[in-house]
């Protein structure tokens, strides 16, 4: 790197790191710039995995009632798969809440309670990708890594004109990345990027004039700077339908729980059918529209007199308190119907 080089990349931070200092968000589990805090790595961890795919708003609370119920990596070790399962309902992706458990629950059981303080070392623990690795790394640690979240893929990309198509343009904002993290501060570095892309280099509008780093970014005053980072032209997600039972009795339903392994596994639900291509043959007595990152679905909910079975695979269940759901911690799906059901009843 020559010197000239290097003054820019050492600029870069001091910018960035002098309107961090002035601008920081508060946020619960940061420790504030240049207030003599000590990141707590389990909160720091705890909050990535769920900031992923999720916004700060949406986890803000949860974040709050988390860390009231399981202040540390081992109680939340120690914690009841349900429980857990429960309290997260609503976050969406729920691989990440029994990736959770797995991964407090070798925290204490191989590495005493402490979180590895390197990149490898995290990455190597259960349900660890590359990003939560290195923003707890940096964050939590001050290790030197390269932290990209989206944000900070959008900051990146305009700075450096990449127009290169994501995913493809991941190993690009890599680079440009790398050389710009400085050595001291780079936690502090990483939650200025984050800060960044959420306040200032907004998908739309930003705000370019405000920008600390704006003098030498390569898209400034660009008409197309909104098109940065270049997306893939979205697929057309598939339709599927299915089928939920509304087995009532004495001002209780009958739950089931999801299989641990794929969608929404090993959280409390309405029992039911397989969701499919085809059109239900039933016709419910209320139905939803629901998202999924892969495909939409249409849910209806027929009403039937019985549990099921013994043999069937929703003969497995409880009776739960119809006044009591939202202690059942059912996932956003099934609250969307059960609330139009009982919507439906008043």
């Amino acid at each position: 790197m020559s010197v000239q080089t290097s003054a820019i990349v050492d600029d870069f931070a001091r910018r960035l790191l002098g309107w961090y200092d002035r601008s920081a968000r508060v946020l619960p589990w940061r420790i504030a710039p240049n207030s003599g805090g000590v990141p707590d790595p389990y909160r720091i961890w705890l909050a990535e995995v769920m900031l992923q795919q999720t916004t700060v708003a949406a986890v803000t609370g949860y974040f709050a009632r988390f860390t009231a119920r399981w202040p540390t990596v081992a109680d939340l070790a120690a914690a009841d798969d349900a429980d857990v399962m429960a309290a997260w309902a609503g976050l969406g992706y729920y691989a990440r809440a029994r990736n959770l458990l797995a991964c407090a629950r070798a925290v204490v059981a191989d590495h005493g309670g402490r979180f590895p303080d390197s990149e490898a070392g995290l990455r190597a623990l259960p349900g660890v990708g590359d990003y939560t690795a290195a923003a707890v790394a940096a964050i939590a640690f001050g290790r030197a890594a390269v932290v990209v979240d989206a944000n900070i893929e959008r900051v990146i990309a305009r700075y450096r004109l990449i127009e290169t198509p994501l995913p493809t343009a991941k190993r690009e904002i890599r680079a440009a990345l790398a050389p710009l993290v400085p050595a001291d501060r780079p936690g502090d570095f990483a939650q200025a990027l984050m800060d960044l892309g959420a306040g200032v280099c907004t998908p739309r509008s930003p705000a370019c004039a405000i920008c600390p780093v704006t003098a030498d970014c390569r898209a400034r005053g660009r008409p197309d700077i909104e098109r940065l980072p270049v997306k893939p032209p979205k697929k057309a997600k598939p339709h599927r339908h299915g089928v939920a039972w509304w087995i009532e009795r004495d001002g209780a339903i009958w739950l089931t729980r999801r299989p641990d392994k794929g969608m929404l596994g090993g959280m409390r639900a309405l029992p039911g059918g397989e969701w499919t291509d085809a059109r239900a043959a039933e016709s419910g007595i209320v139905s939803v529209d629901h998202g999924f990152t892969h495909f939409d679905l249409t849910l209806a909910l027929v009403r039937r007199e019985a549990p099921p079975q013994a043999g069937d695979a929703a003969a497995e269940g409880m009776w739960w308190p119809i006044a009591d759901l939202d202690a059942a911690g059912l996932p956003t799906l099934y609250r969307k119907l059960t609330d139009k059901m009982l919507e439906r009843d008043i």
